[in-house]
């Protein structure tokens, strides 16, 4: 059965339409979350809003959004006058151009969602717009307002769908000049520079999702069920230090490790095939 779709609407090229159905690609639903609870009686302690300057609870109608132009003071906005001035959406998703898959930089990706058309009467013109920017090897950028905020999307094709990730606008991007403003300018070269590739080469591998585990996860469902069981959980061993003194003698000693665990892995490998039985000859 087909996930329920978060947002449908029409996905526009000039004159080229198909009816589209949005999903959420990522969710942190699935991850352990806690309630904060009484001690002394193990009940869910519930959140009030108090007033900063009497300390008393402030009940649900009496709660209004603020937009504060000077320290303490605001401007206060019902409801009903922030709905009036969003504008309303149209439920289209204009494509506004072609670009280069890789033009985008990642900081500026937002949220990933899945598109699929929601009819069969437009599933020829959505193929059409897939087909085309997989053979041009091109990603659409395209607007919409999605969840009362207008948005930019970045729309590449993905097996039989398309992945639209919304993205940051320019101001929510920090520049990096301020990150990197105090990184000084280190010349590598020789040996260190040889060794590092060294190590790059030997570890070089692919992108595997399903190898990445989440240890807080697993380290809280193993407390939770430790706990039920009566049992004490003992915490993880710290990482011994090592006795490496300098950066050149930690390249060298990765650069052997490396080394050690290719060949490992090499004889493993070997002793497989030798040990695979043959087929008979017919």
């Amino acid at each position: 059965m087909a996930p329920r779709a978060n947002w449908k609407g029409v996905l526009k090229v000039a004159e080229l339409t198909s009816q589209i159905s949005l999903f959420t690609a990522a969710s942190t639903s699935e991850r352990i979350a806690f309630h904060t609870l009484n001690r002394k009686t193990g009940h869910r302690v519930q959140r009030q809003f108090i007033d900063a300057e009497t300390g008393k609870p402030v009940a649900p109608d009496d709660q209004v959004k603020g937009y504060e132009t000077g320290h303490g003071e605001y401007v206060m906005l019902e409801a009903d006058e922030i709905a009036a001035a969003i504008p309303e959406s149209d439920k289209t998703l204009d494509v506004q151009a072609f670009i280069s898959c890789d033009e985008v930089d990642d900081v500026f990706f937002d949220r990933p969602y899945y598109l699929a058309p929601s009819n069969q009467a437009t599933e020829e013109a959505f193929a059409l717009l897939r087909e085309g920017m997989r053979a041009k090897k091109v990603a659409a950028l395209a607007r919409a307002m999605l969840f009362r905020r207008m948005r930019s999307l970045l729309i590449r094709p993905s097996g039989a769908g398309l992945i639209a990730s919304t993205l940051n606008f320019d101001y929510e991007v920090r520049s990096a000049d301020e990150a990197f403003a105090d990184v000084r300018d280190v010349k590598i070269e020789g040996e260190m520079l040889d060794l590092a590739e060294h190590i790059i080469k030997t570890k070089t591998g692919k992108f595997d999702v399903s190898k990445f585990d989440d240890r807080y996860e697993a380290a809280v469902a193993a407390l939770v069920k430790a706990k039920l069981e009566g049992r004490k959980i003992e915490p993880p061993k710290p990482v011994a230090a090592t006795n490496v003194t300098s950066l050149l003698d930690a390249l060298r000693e990765s650069a052997k490790g490396t080394a050690r665990a290719t060949a490992k892995s090499t004889s493993k490998a070997s002793e497989a095939k030798t040990r695979a039985p043959r087929k008979k000859a017919s």
